[in-house]
């Protein structure tokens, strides 16, 4: 080997740059404990909320040594930075898909027009986009054109309004303007983009990730670490629509008669048969008088009698709220209030009244309903883009609140409201997101200087959220959630503590078995593996890659990579031994020799990981990302750092290295097997393994999980064991006969799925459903567990929602869109290159039938088995990157031996299958060593590496038991049954 000392130097430089990046996260990790150990000192669990204490105590911690020098070269922000980043299922957090509303850009961009060709067009594209792939402005486009007879998107009163009269006249024709839209719809995404990042920079999470996917108009969040999901939640979708209005009274005599006369027509409407039967009472002048002393006047005030005013609840004395409600009916109320029939009833001085909750306190079954004074379109008197700053800060009471500063304009305008409250005698509702959070009266004048406060029951993090929002600046157009992931911080520690203990036995095992098989060469191999383990490590810090479960999966999986990468080397020197070459040519000659076979497995797994990486996401990303990294460390460590290790102690005189111990030195030798007289056998036994497995996908199919249909499910660990099948039941009385119950892991924890409101979003549905899910899994815990012990990153670490998903039914087309390219892409690309490397369409074909054989084995085991599993079998993201591994590691035991019949053919010429047959049969060590120690590891993964990564694991060990059996007994006669014509012809038979 030329270049030893280049080759050296490079490999200790390798090393140590990946030992100093790898030293950041060593410092990071030790702070980190330090603050959690301080805050846990000085703050007990006997404390209310002593979780979300802890958390303030130890971000303190951490911001008062952020700058202190640590080792003399550097200091932990700067660490931070630097180190090692883990994914959500290892450190907890949440993910989401965010959608940004194009149908409310360009509503905005069309000033709400009341356009009827237009409104049509946006309701057609919303039915379009449910059944299409196009975006939703193409099939805005599509429908505006299909129905627009003589109306131009350039109207006046469509896109050639004031708003974008700089780009858009009433001149242009649609094929002017549709180019113009795109770039405002893409404007107003990229505005969305900076918001929700300038919020993210605010909420305090470290080593957040954002993204535009594309030009669907979505955004990927990633918020590790974060433990208050509810508060990230909200933080992400809350558009931030600030607005200031001025409300009515509770004596407002018109707001009385109308609610009177509502709850007399909600009595006709809901139980026309009593309408007749009821009295007249004229209602009194003022709302509470009607509410409290209603019993006067003989009126049944119980609901059933009074559908309205039986759920209302008086106002508090002061307060510039008409009514309360109990939280339970705000849904309800709030359906009757927005009934045309209702609004039709409100007296002509009050036809534009807006009704809006207040913003329920936490914990609070009570909230106050207010009437804010409108206009006939409904604006507010002012709005949020008056804000040029907003702090969070404390109240005169010292609690915390919001204070705001408003530019010139709104200043102007917010001194003529505040004087107007203060003539009328009426509150100012100060409103986010259509919620009011504080209603105060104005009791001194008209407030000048453009200064004001947000007060009410809050929390520092929701003052400091609200500010941050404020200051962000509102979203273009609302953003619903259409795909989340959440992990709970507890679940995030137990996959770090399995996936270390799936890789520690892992390697372990691997360590002992090459010295057990190859002696001191097996030593020189465990060496190189072990540093390209670090290497693998530097490199994923370096990148600023981030590593997940199954990116630790994928490391382990590169272990067996770089231990078949040896055990062709030394397989090939021992060959070259045993024809009677000296030592150093014979080493030589086998890493010569095995360079070819090593680099054709390698490559067509390097494809593989390449397809993951461009159409997964998430954790497959990680995975696919470590893959490719391994891919190339264990090409280096295993042609090279072995290499060097090798000559080295060759070199010196009187120095074995037999590449065998004593028990392995006879192994494999002399094998005489007649593989391609066992081919028909073969055909049959997978003919009818295919044909099970075919009958079986047709009849009994898959399941499905919610990445593929949409949905939601639960990961929920109890205290004691539970009956999922009772749990089931119970729930499918509530979310219908789609939601089912199957144990995950331990008997205490359960994997729930539903597709219960699944087409909806927001977080209020989220919300709701999670709070039936706790309503009616109480009975099985411990009494007295609270909602925020239940809710996802909860205060109780060891019950509860351990691990959220949510997907959306568009994403989920997606996703399996997705899937499918991949499996197609891969099969389409590792043909090709075969075809190219090998000359010949006969091994391609052998390649892919083998492929394809071991697929639908795969898919067929999980059909037959799904039902019966003690794990989830659930097809999903995951499911598709294994099946890729799969086809990478098929096609990789199919190359090397296509490798070696193309090498002895080559030498000795086609006799018939003979030489066939000689290169399985010296092959024969390599694949076994190789497909044994491979699945020694998986089954390491399988069995200490976690539930989630179960069914993950457990098709890869079936795809590498019929791989072996494939590469050797299916792609290897297919190969040679197409051939036959041409062995026959060079043979003259």
């Amino acid at each position: 080997m030329q270049n030893k000392g280049l080759i050296r130097l490079f490999a200790i430089l390798f090393g140590l740059v990946s030992i100093y990046q790898l030293s950041y996260t060593f410092i990071t990790n030790k702070l980190e404990k330090d603050a959690e150990n301080y805050a846990v000192s000085q703050i007990s669990e006997a404390e209310d909320d002593y979780v979300a204490k802890r958390e303030a105590l130890e971000a303190s911690y951490l911001d008062s040594i952020s700058d202190n020098t640590v080792l003399g070269f550097t200091s932990y922000e700067d660490a931070k930075k630097k180190e090692l980043n883990k994914g959500l299922d290892l450190k907890g957090g949440i993910n989401v898909t965010l959608q940004i509303s194009v149908k409310d850009i360009l509503k905005g961009l069309a000033n709400n027009t009341k356009n009827p060709v237009f409104n049509k067009a946006l309701a057609d594209a919303d039915n379009a986009s449910k059944n299409s792939d196009q975006t939703y402005l193409d099939l805005f486009f599509e429908a505006f054109d299909n129905i627009k007879g003589d109306t131009k998107l350039a109207s006046p009163d469509i896109f050639a309004n004031k708003g974008l009269s700089d780009d858009i006249n009433f001149q242009m024709t649609d094929d002017e303007v549709k180019p113009i839209i795109r770039r405002k719809i893409d404007e107003s995404i990229v505005s969305a983009f900076e918001v929700l990042r300038e919020r993210i920079d605010g909420f305090g999470v470290t080593q957040p990730n954002i993204q535009r996917e594309g030009n669907s108009g979505r955004i990927l969040v990633e918020l590790p670490g974060a433990r208050d999901i509810a508060r990230a939640q909200e933080l992400l979708s809350s558009t931030a629509q600030l607005e200031f209005w001025e409300t009515y009274s509770q004596s407002n005599q018109s707001l009385g008669t109308f609610l009177f006369n509502a709850n007399e027509r909600l009595k006709e409407i809901l139980k026309p048969e009593q309408s007749a039967q009821e009295p007249e009472t004229k209602p009194e002048s003022e709302i509470d008088s009607l509410l409290s002393d209603v019993a006067q006047d003989s009126l049944d005030m119980s609901v059933d009698a009074n559908p309205l005013l039986g759920k209302l609840i008086p106002a508090n004395p002061g307060s510039h709220a008409i009514a309360r409600a109990l939280v339970a009916d705000t849904a309800v109320i709030g359906g009757y209030l927005r009934m045309p029939e209702i609004k039709r009833l409100l007296p002509n001085d009050i036809q534009f009244t807006k009704f809006l909750w207040e913003r329920p306190a936490q914990d609070s079954e009570v909230v106050e309903l207010y009437a804010l004074k409108s206009n006939r379109d409904g604006e507010p008197r002012i709005s949020g883009d008056v804000v040029s700053d907003a702090q969070d800060t404390f109240d005169q009471f010292n609690k915390p609140a919001v204070s705001m500063t408003m530019n010139t304009r709104g200043a102007k305008e917010w001194e003529k409201l505040t004087g107007d409250a203060y003539t009328n005698q009426t509150g100012i509702a100060i409103v986010l997101d259509n919620k009011v959070y504080t209603a105060p009266g104005v009791s001194s004048g008209p407030i000048s200087g453009g200064r004001s406060e947000i007060t009410g029951t809050f929390t520092v993090n929701e003052t400091k959220d609200i500010a941050n929002v404020l200051r962000a600046g509102k979203l273009p157009a609302s953003a619903e959630i259409i795909d989340s992931f959440v992990v709970g911080p507890s679940l995030g520690q137990e996959a770090i503590n399995s996936g270390l203990m799936s890789f520690v036995i892992a390697m372990l095992f691997v360590l002992v078995w090459m010295i057990f098989y190859y002696g001191k060469a097996g030593l020189f191999a465990d060496i190189a593996l072990v540093f390209n383990i670090l290497l693998i490590f530097g490199v994923l810090t370096s990148l600023g890659a981030v590593l997940t479960l199954p990116g630790i999966a994928g490391i382990v999986l590169t272990i067996g990579m770089s231990v078949d990468a040896n055990v062709l080397i030394f397989e090939r020197v021992k060959e070259e031994l045993a024809k009677g070459k000296g030592k150093a040519q014979a080493i030589a000659d086998g890493f010569g020799n095995a360079l070819s076979s090593i680099l054709d497995a390698n490559i067509t797994t390097g494809l593989t990981a390449i397809i993951l990486f461009i159409f997964g996401s998430g954790p497959i990303k990680g995975f696919a990302t470590t893959l490719m990294i391994g891919i190339v460390t264990s090409l280096f460590t295993a042609i090279f750092v072995t290499r060097l290790m090798i000559d080295s102690y060759t070199a010196k005189k009187g120095r074995r290295l037999d590449f065998s111990t004593a028990i392995t030195k006879n192994l494999f030798k002399n094998v005489n097997i007649d593989f391609l007289a066992k081919r028909k056998i073969a055909y049959v036994i997978s003919g009818i393994l295919v044909a099970v497995s075919a009958f079986s996908l047709f009849t009994t199919g898959l399941q499905q999980g919610v990445d593929f249909v949409g949905g939601r499910s639960y990961q929920i660990r109890f205290e004691h064991a539970v009956n999922p099948s009772e749990i089931a039941a119970d729930l499918n009385t509530v979310f219908g006969s789609g939601t089912n119950a199957k144990t995950f892991g331990a008997a205490n924890q359960i994997m729930i799925t539903t597709n219960y409101r699944f087409e909806e979003n927001g977080t209020e549905v989220d919300d709701q459903i999670l709070d039936e899910l706790y309503t009616h899994l109480l009975k099985y815990f411990p009494d007295g567990t609270t909602f925020d012990e239940f809710k996802p990153g909860g205060d109780n670490d060891d019950i509860g929602v351990m691990k959220y998903r949510k997907v959306g039914p568009t994403i989920a087309d997606d996703i399996k869109k997705s899937a499918v390219l991949a499996v197609i892409g891969s099969l389409a690309v590792v043909f090709l290159y075969i075809l190219l490397r090998f000359r010949r369409w006969q091994f391609s074909l052998g390649a892919v039938v083998a492929v394809f054989h071991d697929v639908m084995i795969v898919l067929g085991i999980f059909s037959l088995t799904g039902k019966i599993m003690p794990f989830n079998m659930e097809i999903d993201q995951a499911f598709i990157a294994a099946i890729l591994t799969v086809i990478g590691y098929s096609l990789n035991d199919t190359v090397v031996v296509f490798d070696r019949i193309r090498e002895i053919t080559g030498i000795k010429g086609l006799k018939g299958g003979e030489n066939i047959n000689e290169a399985l049969n010296s092959t024969l060590s390599r694949t076994l060593n190789t497909s044994l120690t491979t699945l020694i590891v998986l089954l390491a993964i399988f069995v200490f590496g976690g539930e989630s990564l179960r069914g993950f694991m457990f098709a890869m060990i079936v795809g590498v038991v019929v791989g072996t059996y494939s590469s050797v007994f299916i792609a290897t006669p297919i190969m040679f049954d197409s051939l036959k014509k041409k062995i026959a012809a060079a043979t003259g038979a």
